[in-house]
């Protein structure tokens, strides 16, 4: 096989990365994670309101047990 057909492993020791550069980054990532966050509320609301309006009727069939 030739050199770049062949997988290499690669092992990350250090990342130098001025602090002021970090504190942006991760501020940019917490404001990304906004709509992702929303999102899944959205998707977790709408599963819990379908569970929740069928484990509703559940009951309500069997209240004359």
């Amino acid at each position: 096989m030739s050199d770049h057909q062949q997988n290499r492993e690669v092992t990350v020791v250090d990342i130098k990365m001025p602090f002021i550069s970090m504190v942006i980054f991760m501020v940019k990532f917490a404001i990304a994670s906004i709509p992702a966050l929303i999102i899944i509320s959205l998707l977790f609301s709408v599963v819990s309101a379908l569970f929740g309006g069928m484990f509703h009727g559940f009951n309500m069939g069997m209240e004359g047990f």
